[in-house]
This record gives C-alpha cells, structure tokens and sequence, in this order.
C-alpha cells in the first residue's frame, strides 16, 4: 500500500516538475524567436498580397486611361514598364533573410507606385476620364490598396524589428545559441520619402 503511494506521490511530483518547468521556460521566452518569426513571415504575406493587389488593377486603369493625348502617354508606359518590372523580380526562398533580394524587389515597387501616382496625377487633365465611374472605381481601389500597403509594410517592418531585437539581446540570444542557431535576422526596408510625396507635374498647355 505505502509503495502504491509513494510512486503515485512521485508522479505526481514529476507531472508537477514539468508543468513548473514549462511554465518557468516560457516565462523566459523560449517561445519568442520561433513566435516572432512567424509573425513577421505573416506580415510578408500580408505585403506581397497587397502587392499583388496592386498589379491585378493595373490593366484596367491604363485602359481606362487610354485616352491621354500623344505627348502624355509616356506615363501609360511608364506605368506599363514599371509593372512588368515588378512583376519580373523573382523573390528567392530565402528573401526574408536576403537584403540584397529584398532590396531589388522593394525598389521595383517603389518604382511601380511612384509611376502610378504620376498617372493618377495627369488624369487630373482630363475632366471627361477622371469624372467616369469605370475610373472613380478603379481610383477607389487603388487608394484602397494603396493604404492597405502602407499599413501592411509598417506592421512588417515592426514585427522583423522585434524578431531581430530578440535574437541579439537577453535572454533572446541565449535561446539562439541553446536552441535557434539556424535562425537568422531577416531583412527589412525604409520607405522613400519620395513614395511619401506627390509627384510634380509640368501642366503646360496640351496640344489639341
């Protein structure tokens, strides 16, 4: 009877022991890094589908548009380049933890919006384009993706902030060196201040 309690009492103990280790872990952040990490590869979803976004409406504004007199269709083409452009870079597997790969992709769509805005900044020309509800909505969205961007490449940049920050300080850096060896600081990007800023346009009197 006393040998039934007594191992009984020991597993009891040793169930105990472990809850009380788990618990004394986590509270140490030995869940951080893998926990960080995913939400900053979340947040990277999120930017490359608004990206993506972006791109599907193109089409349908530089045909909407398509009525631009002959000197100013250099901005469709831009617009059109500048797509294809973006479109073209190829993100490796790796991106996330690639600077360079990050950075040539981040420029491309710097590219992409800048030519854009400049797009939607010459329709203001054209009174009988920009007053057409085909344009108002296509402008609508486009302003909407537009913000979605914004908002998803600033949660991006935060939540790689925090994943970086845990692998090089206490006791984040420890857990790397136990546990997360393989784990590396992911790349991030600053937002030009020219994607910040409208375009200036030459509205010099248009040939008829």
């Amino acid at each position: 009877m006393q040998t039934a309690l007594r191992t009984r009492a020991h597993g009891f103990l040793a169930v105990l022991t472990v809850a009380l280790s788990a618990a004394l872990l986590a509270g140490c952040g030995i869940n951080n890094i893998p926990s960080y990490e995913n939400q900053a590869k979340a947040a990277w979803s999120e930017v490359l589908n608004q990206y993506k976004r972006r791109t599907d409406l193109i089409p349908n504004l530089v045909e909407t548009v398509k009525g631009f007199a002959e000197q100013e269709r250099k901005v469709l083409t831009d617009v059109i380049e500048a797509r294809a452009k973006a479109t073209g870079v190829q993100l490796p597997a790796d991106a996330v933890t690639n600077p360079e790969a990050m950075k040539k992709f981040m420029d491309a769509q710097g590219q992409l919006g800048s030519a854009l805005r400049q797009l939607l900044l010459v329709v203001e020309r054209y009174p009988d384009i920009k007053s057409g509800q085909n344009f108002l909505a296509l402008q609508s969205q486009i302003e909407g993706t537009e913000n979605r961007i914004a908002v998803a490449r600033r949660d991006y940049i935060e939540a790689v902030r925090r994943y970086n920050t845990e692998l090089v300080t206490f006791p984040g850096r420890l857990w790397k060196w136990a546990m997360y060896g393989a784990n590396k600081e992911m790349a991030t990007f600053d937002i030009p201040a020219a994607e910040t800023t409208a375009p200036k346009v030459d509205f010099g009197t248009r040939k008829p």
